[in-house]
């Protein structure tokens, strides 16, 4: 049986998807459900590849990740298979661990267009029609701020009073300058009247 390949490519960084559809769920023949590898492939640097299991936990780590750097959180992710923290305001260190035992961990350097390059190739694959993955955040390796954040409805009142504020002041600005201003053909009707 002939696996299926899917590519998803962004700039410096191509993420490649291969495994069968999941035929006992009626799955078309283009569809990947079972993942049987991946690649995830960054110019000049490493390729990374393994296990499914691992490209939902790198997926992961690298979206927490992002959200940290977006809430102006400590950057800092740790978990048994990858650790990422930010070198400088510009430079991200990627820490990856072996699950094979006498492996030495893996160090790579990105810089932010890579971080981006990335997160878009992991959207690209989450936005497939053709791919489907389980995915399940450890919410244990998560900061309790940013879980917090996670769970946090929208507060519609922070949401809406802006934009109310800004309205009403438009408003009152309009009639503040209507009330006002008189205009030059007004004028001269009125010194019309008052000669008379």
């Amino acid at each position: 049986m002939l696996q299926n390949r899917l590519s998803f490519h962004q700039s410096s960084v191509s993420l490649e998807i291969k495994g069968l559809p999941d035929y006992s769920n009626n799955e078309n023949k283009g569809q990947i459900s079972i993942i049987s590898d991946w690649k995830l492939n960054i110019i000049d640097k490493p390729l990374i590849e393994g296990k499914i299991e691992h490209l939902v936990q790198i997926m992961d780590a690298f979206y927490i990740y992002s959200n940290l750097l977006i809430t102006n959180e400590i950057p800092l992710y740790e978990s048994r298979l990858i650790d990422i923290k930010a070198d400088s305001l510009h430079i991200h260190n990627i820490v990856l661990k072996s699950s094979k035992p006498d492996v030495n961990p893996l160090i790579i350097k990105i810089g932010n267009s890579l971080l981006s390059d990335i997160i878009n190739c992991f959207d690209q694959l989450n936005e497939s029609s053709k791919v489907r993955i389980k995915k399940s955040i450890d919410f244990n390796n998560i900061p309790k701020k940013v879980r917090f954040g996670l769970y946090n409805k929208v507060n519609f009142l922070k949401m809406f009073l802006p934009p109310f504020f800004s309205i009403c002041s438009l408003v009152l600005f309009s009639f503040t300058l209507i009330y006002f201003y008189s205009p030059p053909e007004n004028k001269e009707k009125n010194e019309l009247i008052n000669l008379k």
